[in-house]
C-alpha cells in the first residue's frame, strides 16, 4: 500500500491536510470526536482510489482534492453511525467513539461530516458530483436501514446479502472512482467502467471483511472476532454454511442468527471452516475481483493503473 500511496503521494498529504482543517469547529466536542476518529488511522482507500482514478486520467485537480476529502467524509460519517446501531466497541483497535464519548455525540458528528461533506460538494460546484453523491448516501442509507431489518433472520439469502453490501459499502467506491471521471471530463465509457470497478471492488473487498470476521486474529483486525454474528448478520460465510453444513450445525448457526449470539462462536468457526464457507466466500470474491480489474483495460497503461490493479489484488489478499 505504501507503493500504491507513493503514485499520489503529495496529493494523498493534501487531502489529509485538508480534512483535518475541515474539522475545525468552534464546538470543541465536534473537533475531538471527528480527531478521534480520523486519526485512528485506517486505509484511506476510498480517497485514495478517487485519487489514483484521477491520476490515470491525466492528473489530479484541486476539486479532485476536494472530492476525495468529500469521499472520506462521508466513510467517517457512516462509521460513527454504524457503531452506534450495532453497539460496537472497537475499532482499529481501539475503542469506537461511541465507546469513549456516547451514543448521542457520535451521532451527531457523524451528521456534521454529513453536513461538511456537502458544504465542500458546493465548493466544487459540479452539479453532476452534487447528484452522484446525494444519490450515494441516499443509498447507503438505504443499506444501513435494509442491514438493520434483516439482522437476526436466518433465512437471508446470498442475493439478498450482496443487495445489502452493494447499497452499504460497494455504493461509495463505486462513486470514488466514478466521480473522479467525472471531474477528469471523461467520455461515458470510460466514467461507467471506472464506477462498475469501484463497484466490483467493494464487493469484493466487503467479502473478505466477512471472511476475516471468522479467520481473522481480534488484535490484528482491530476488531471483536465474531461481532457480525453478535448482531444477527447472515454473511456470506455463514449463508454458505447454513447450506453445506451438518443438519445440527446448521441449527446452530440459524439459533446464533435469530439470538445474536456469539455464545457458541468456537463452534460455529469450526462449522464454517470445516464446510468450505470461507474458501467459498473467497472465490466469490475472486469473480469479483476479475471483474473489476477487466474494467481497468479501458484506461491507458501507466503507473496509477497499475496501482489500481495492485488495490484490487491486495484487496482479497489481507489479514485485516
Amino acid at each position: 500500500m505504501q507503493q500504491v500511496r507513493a503514485i499520489v503521494s503529495k496529493e494523498f498529504e493534501q487531502v489529509n491536510q485538508l480534512i483535518v482543517d475541515q474539522l475545525q469547529s468552534d464546538v470543541s466536542m465536534v473537533e475531538n470526536i471527528g480527531h478521534y476518529i480520523i486519526d485512528a488511522g485506517g486505509k484511506r482507500l476510498r480517497p485514495l482510489l478517487a485519487l489514483l482514478s484521477a491520476s490515470a486520467l491525466g492528473g489530479c485537480s484541486a476539486n479532485h482534492i476536494k472530492f476525495a476529502a468529500i469521499v472520506e467524509f462521508i466513510h467517517t460519517a457512516t462509521l460513527l453511525h454504524d457503531d452506534v446501531v450495532d453497539i460496537s466497541s472497537l475499532r482499529r483497535g481501539r475503542p469506537t467513539a461511541n465507546a469513549e464519548f456516547g451514543n448521542a455525540p457520535s451521532v451527531l458528528v457523524g451528521d456534521f461530516l454529513y453536513s461538511r461533506a456537502f458544504q465542500l460538494m458546493v465548493q466544487v460546484a459540479d452539479l453532476e458530483i452534487l447528484a452522484l453523491m446525494a444519490d450515494t448516501t441516499n443509498t447507503i442509507a438505504e443499506g444501513e436501514v435494509l442491514q438493520l431489518v434483516r439482522a437476526g433472520q436466518a433465512q437471508t439469502t446470498q442475493d439478498q446479502y450482496l443487495d445489502v453490501i452493494t447499497r452499504k459499502t460497494a455504493i461509495l467506491f463505486a462513486a470514488a472512482c466514478g466521480g473522479a471521471a467525472i471531474l477528469s471530463g471523461a467520455e461515458s465509457p470510460v466514467r461507467e467502467a471506472l464506477r462498475e470497478f469501484g463497484l466490483n471492488l467493494g464487493i469484493a473487498f466487503q467479502m473478505i471483511d466477512d471472511v476475516l470476521d471468522y479467520e481473522g486474529d481480534p488484535a490484528a483486525m482491530g476488531k471483536n472476532v465474531g461481532d457480525d454474528l453478535t448482531e444477527g448478520k447472515a454473511t456470506l460465510p455463514l449463508i454458505h454454511a447454513m447450506r453445506e453444513a451438518s443438519a445440527d450445525e446448521q441449527t446452530l448457526i440459524r439459533n446464533a442468527i435469530t439470538d445474536k449470539s456469539a455464545l457458541r462462536l468456537d463452534e460455529i468457526v469450526n462449522a464454517v471452516q470445516s464446510c468450505g464457507s470461507l474458501a467459498y466466500t473467497r472465490s466469490q470474491a475472486q469473480q469479483y475481483h476479475d471483474r473489476a480489474l477487466a474494467q481497468l483495460q479501458l484506461l491507458p497503461e501507466s503507473a496509477s493503473r497499475t496501482a489500481l490493479e495492485r488495490i484490487t489484488y491486495l484487496s482479497i489478499h489481507r489479514d485485516r
